[in-house]
């Protein structure tokens, strides 16, 4: 039997801070990104064949082969767009109970794909909605380029489960999925009852979430056909400079 999909509500990019706002996460259809970015999708599709050949994260605790990625961080204040020299990933053990704690240094993204003019109107566009929820500022952007695949059986697109990333915002780029089920996005609030679920399944939908407020996680994915996988594009924002192990001692004492 086949189990029906449920697919996200899109809200109008106008309105996508409103949406942030009032229940901690919006989400643009392909079109509304189009809208959004005032760029047409085929810009984004150029950023495609990226995906391909990404390194494989070879951090994985539970010993798994299903993840590649490539990481980079930015520096996003108004239009200006400063990439910093490259750094590790880190998240303290309360946000990561799987991974934190660790510095993790993985590939960067290619200059060629950084290059692409679409990039910058990502990292511009979403700093502005982050800066009309939260009061204009500098944002402290680290970009996660994911494929998880079903290689080796089954997929895991968040291992350490229902978490929160220890930033201000996430927004999760969907850049398709080829022969898989699964993959389930499901949010919940992060002092409350109540949550949503549902599946992205249109490429170059955006999921922006307000970290503060809601946990996330996407379920497994199994194969369903040779070559299966799932491939996104994460830009964390944060307040105040990025996480490091020295300012999350700090937070915590």
């Amino acid at each position: 039997m086949t189990i029906p999909l449920l697919s996200p509500t899109y809200v109008d990019p106008s309105h996508l801070a409103d949406a942030v706002k009032s229940q901690g996460f919006g989400v643009l259809s392909p079109s509304g990104v189009a809208t959004f970015l005032d760029m047409p999708l085929s810009a984004l599709e150029m950023l495609k064949p990226d995906w391909e050949g990404l390194p494989p994260d070879n951090f994985l605790k539970d010993g798994g082969r299903y993840r590649r990625r490539r990481h980079s961080s930015f520096i996003v204040e108004g239009e200006a767009i400063k990439q910093v020299p490259h750094r590790a990933h880190f998240q303290p053990l309360e946000y990561n109970a799987l991974h934190g704690g660790m510095l993790r240094m993985f590939e960067p993204l290619k200059p060629g794909f950084v290059a692409q003019p679409v990039i910058t109107r990502l990292l511009q566009s979403i700093a502005q909605v982050c800066s009309a929820v939260k009061g204009k500022q500098a944002w402290y952007v680290e970009a996660h380029q994911f494929r998880i695949d079903t290689s080796t059986g089954i997929g895991r697109p968040t291992p350490e489960g229902a978490h929160r990333d220890g930033t201000d915002f996430v927004a999760i780029l969907f850049a398709g999925r080829e022969n898989i089920r699964g993959g389930e996005s499901r949010i919940f609030e992060f002092n409350g009852r109540h949550g949503q679920r549902f599946t992205l399944t249109e490429k170059w939908t955006l999921l922006l979430l307000d970290d503060q407020r809601v946990i996330h996680e996407s379920t497994p994915i199994q194969p369903a056909g040779e070559n299966g996988h799932r491939d996104t594009l994460v830009l964390t924002f944060r307040a105040g400079g990025f996480l490091e192990p020295q300012l999350a001692a700090a937070v915590t004492q």
